[in-house]
């Protein structure tokens, strides 16, 4: 088969594009990683560095916390609100005393006093261990996700050492001075440096760099940012840095249709893996869309976008904290207000690329109703096209498949009936929601969510047995090894070993890569792990 032809969008304006859903995960405001990357390449320009340096540094300072989002579930877990404690990360020397503070002070926040202090009495006595494996876990996520929207081979390694130090008191493997990746050590002080920059002045940015000088900084980039500070900061919290970036990507990374739709997918999948509640769930939203497209006789073209918005249609959740996503109990008026936004985000997200103004404005629509009783703009009828409603449908009953922290998955017949219901009200299109579930009765991708439903008739991949794709199910919905246990009514050492097998066998080391093997697979697969965990 021969390749498609390129299209007019470029690997640089869609990262440029997923860097501003990093920063929203990152508590900073749009744009910070866009000039944190202008800054950087501004150093390595003055330090002379080759020309392939350069590109890799420009993609090391653009997506240096590609992985972050992967670990959501997992941090909220310890800390609370994942964002609020990834924005307070910013103001300190993150090692020893100062991080350990940070931790005790977002741990249980949530808890009654006695408990709070309980629960940090024995987070205390595990830090070192639970943070050094949620580092280990985050640089083996941003390795696979650099891989997947098609980074230099050398990048995953660069970006492994995201939390490293010069001093050698970094993690996950306490590397020091130049065993760092030069690109690496250019983003780290470039990163932070933007955020004292913007929030408070020229000066207070040095004064942090000084102070970090042989610790957490290379000393001789940190003596270049102090020497030469006002002319690489000149303009770069003035106006738009999105031109600026573009103009300093590499030329030639223009990219095919193939290639477009396989960013895109990539993307989606880091949406969704911002929480175990969602893996799968922007793939199998496209192959409903786009086969509900098929079934309203729309143009291939259109078919198409309705595909890719599918893919891309929840990266706002990266600016809602997974305290809110993984909450069990019912959200409090502050949190939907949070929660209502995303899709506003990635509308915005997605509007930077010229290329992408039509599935921006399919994604940004895909929670609106119409009778106006959606969100973000509670648009109604006439300002909906079909496009819209079709995957505002698609996603309406995706969601009902999938279970929730808050309640159990529906069975199709039930999520069918739920989208009756919704037409009846006035919510859904008609056309729209009959469109839906025809095409998904005959979709296999979208019935196991971008998966092949005659996978598992040949056989598991990677020669999993029967109850290691039941560990793999719960494992990729992040219980731990004593929930897995409990759920399968089995003993947590047994636990454990199978899921140690499992990584063995796939080649996984994180739930987040387990969960990508599964996708890919077709093996996740939400009744096989809904019925293993009781619901």
């Amino acid at each position: 088969m021969k390749p498609r032809p390129p299209t007019t969008a470029r690997r640089a304006e869609l990262l440029a594009a997923l860097s501003l859903a990093i920063d929203l995960g990152l508590g900073q405001p749009m744009e910070h990683m866009l000039r944190a990357m202008v800054l950087g390449t501004r150093m390595a320009e003055q330090l002379g560095i080759g020309q392939e340096a350069r590109e890799r540094t420009y993609y090391a300072n653009l997506l240096a916390w590609i992985g972050c989002h992967a670990d959501s579930f997992e941090l909220a877990a310890l800390f609370g609100d994942d964002i609020a404690f990834r924005a307070d990360y910013y103001l300190i020397d993150a090692h020893g005393l100062p991080m350990l503070s940070l931790m005790l002070h977002r741990t249980g926040t949530e808890l009654p006093a006695l408990r709070r202090a309980a629960r940090q009495s024995r987070f205390a006595a595990t830090a070192g261990t639970a943070v050094r494996n949620l580092i280990r876990s985050h640089c083996l996520s941003a390795g696979q996700l650099a891989n997947r929207v098609g980074l230099d081979p050398g990048m995953p390694a660069i970006l492994g050492h995201a939390f490293e130090r010069w001093d050698g008191k970094g993690l996950p493997a306490g590397r020091s001075g130049v065993e760092i990746p030069l690109e690496m050590r250019i983003a780290q002080l470039a990163d932070t440096a933007e955020v004292f920059l913007r929030t408070a002045g020229l000066a207070a940015a040095v004064a942090m760099v000084r102070q970090r000088r042989g610790t957490q900084f290379d000393p001789e980039l940190a003596d270049l940012f102090c020497a030469r500070a006002a002319d690489l900061a000149a303009g770069l919290l003035e106006g738009d840095p999105w031109p600026a970036a573009l103009a300093a990507a590499p030329l030639d990374d223009s990219l095919t249709e193939t290639e477009l739709d396989a960013v895109l997918a990539a993307m989606g999948d880091f949406a969704d893996l911002k929480s175990p509640w969602t893996a799968g769930h922007s793939r199998a939203v496209a192959s409903l869309a786009a086969a509900a497209a098929r079934e309203c006789a729309l143009p291939p073209a259109e078919v198409d976008l309705l595909r890719r918005a599918g893919w891309v249609h929840d990266l706002g959740r990266m600016g809602v904290s997974n305290a809110i996503w993984d909450k069990k109990s019912e959200l409090s008026s502050m949190d939907r207000e949070r929660l209502q936004m995303y899709p506003f985000l990635s509308e915005r997200i997605l509007g930077r690329v010229p290329g992408l103004r039509r599935v921006a404005g399919l994604a940004g629509a895909h929670r609106e109703r119409l009778d106006g009783s959606g969100y973000p703009r509670g648009l109604s009828d006439t300002a909906l096209d079909a496009g819209q409603r079709i995957l505002a449908a698609a996603d309406a009953y995706q969601t009902s498949l999938e279970p929730r922290p808050h309640r159990p998955a529906a069975e199709p017949a039930e999520a069918a009936a739920r989208l009756h219901a919704d037409v009846l009200a006035g919510r859904l299109d008609a056309l729209a929601v009959n469109a839906v579930l025809a095409g998904g009765g005959r979709n296999d991708d979208a019935v196991l969510g971008g998966g092949r439903r005659d996978a598992r008739r040949r056989g598991a991949p990677a020669g999993l047995t029967a109850r290691e794709l039941e560990v793999l199910a719960l494992l990729c919905r992040g219980m731990n090894n004593k929930d897995i246990a409990a759920a399968l009514f089995i003993a947590p050492k047994t636990a454990r070993n199978h899921v140690e097998h499992i990584y063995e066998k796939t080649g996984a080391a994180n739930r987040v890569s387990a969960t990508l093997f599964a996708l890919d697979h077709g093996l996740w697969d939400r009744n096989r792990a809904g019925s293993a965990a009781g619901e």
